[in-house]
């Protein structure tokens, strides 16, 4: 099924600045368009007519007032589209299809290596003649543009194959924009998770592996090379009789390196040995040892992690995620470590789990989405 860019009138500036407050709204009347846009009734009335006119917007019903009056309540048109947000995460990829108001339109989860899939089957379930206008993919790495101009790709080799692999699904002549991951559930926690109301904080995420998303002034900081937030490039160990090697620190803290320490701690009269990072969470939450030694220790070094963090960043708020990092089985522990190497900053357990990266590659797809559409607006003579 193919959902490829359609082409919108270019919109004047008034019609434009409202179809952008109708996307953020999902649906308002007339005055409240004037209200939220801060343009005159009039404006408001001719950039509706445009809108229904470009079918890119619609009325939806009517509202009654106090004074018994009713209002005509508009809501996005059947051609404002469609955006695509996609997940390439370390074990499985989720895919979400939404409204440029935020809407859900479809989702659909498969194993990693069936990335593709999961995208045919989200795509599938929209309308073939909706347009879609922006995908936004979040992948595990740094992402730069390619040398051609193109568009992005993944900096490393890390990304890049998954993403060759999904990228033959998407469909054609559409937007699409590459994202770190752990960027993506930074601003799922801004705007609707355990940051919301907060301008600046780091979310710090421990799984497969270990990253930083940083907030400031409730913009998302990328850096020079996209690569603000790489903890894995801090140097360790720091140590007179070793050298610190590229990565090695995501190779001590990641839940791999969590497992091979319960392989070498198990013993026979321990029991089966866990062979998940979930199993051997479920165990210490158990009160079984030494599975709740691991988990003690795994939150001390999460704690140093978050020391290091707190003195360059001095956040106010670090956000625990990820698939260990989220447990709160740590957040005890990881608090206690850090408000003995650094100054008080308050640490909490992120709220939107697994979901994060998709949630906050969606925002940022409608984003994308709205600003496709509108990007055209002109000033009229």
């Amino acid at each position: 099924m193919e959902h490829a860019v359609t082409e919108t009138p270019r919109l004047t500036e008034s019609a434009g600045a409202v179809f952008a407050v109708l996307a953020q709204a999902g649906s308002a009347t007339r005055p409240q368009l004037a209200s939220l846009a801060g343009l005159s009734k009039p404006t408001v009335s001719a950039a509706v007519a445009e809108l229904e006119n470009a079918r890119l917007a619609t009325c939806s019903g009517t509202a009654s007032s106090g004074t018994g009056r009713s209002a005509a309540v508009y809501g996005l048109g059947p051609a404002s589209g469609s955006v695509l947000a996609v997940d390439l995460g370390p074990a499985r990829t989720r895919v979400r299809a939404c409204a440029l108001d935020g809407t859900l339109l479809a989702e659909a989860t498969t194993p990693r290596g069936r990335a593709a899939d999961a995208v045919r089957e989200a795509l599938a379930a929209l309308p073939a003649d909706a347009p879609m206008r922006a995908i936004v993919v979040a992948v595990g790495d740094v992402t730069e543009p390619d040398r051609a101009g193109t568009g992005m790709r993944p900096a490393t080799a890390k990304a890049g194959p998954v993403f060759d692999a999904v990228s033959v699904a998407l469909p054609p002549g559409v937007p699409v924009h590459l994202e770190n991951n752990v960027n993506c559930a930074a601003l799922a926690e801004l705007q609707e998770g355990a940051a919301r109301g907060r301008g600046s904080f780091g979310y710090l995420r421990i799984g497969v592996g270990i990253g930083l998303g940083i907030v400031i002034g409730g913009q998302v900081l990328r850096g020079a090379n996209g690569a603000a937030g790489e903890l894995a490039r801090l140097p360790y160990p720091w140590d007179d009789d070793r050298e610190p090697r590229q990565e090695a620190l995501e190779a001590y803290v990641g839940s791999h390196a969590l497992l091979r320490r319960a392989a070498q701690a198990w013993r026979e009269s321990d029991g089966p040995r866990p062979r998940t990072a979930e199993r051997l969470f479920a165990l210490a939450a158990a009160g079984r040892e030494p599975a709740r030694a691991l988990v003690a220790r795994h939150a001390a070094d999460v704690g140093r992690l978050a020391a290091a963090v707190t003195a360059v960043l001095d956040p106010g708020l670090i956000v625990l995620g990820g698939s260990t990092g989220a447990d709160p089985q740590i957040l005890p522990g990881v608090r206690a470590e850090l408000a003995r190497l650094s100054w008080p900053t308050e640490v909490v357990s992120s709220q939107i789990g697994d979901l994060g990266t998709v949630v906050g590659a969606a925002r940022l797809a409608v984003a994308k989405g709205v600003q496709t559409v509108t990007g055209g607006a002109h000033t009229e003579d």
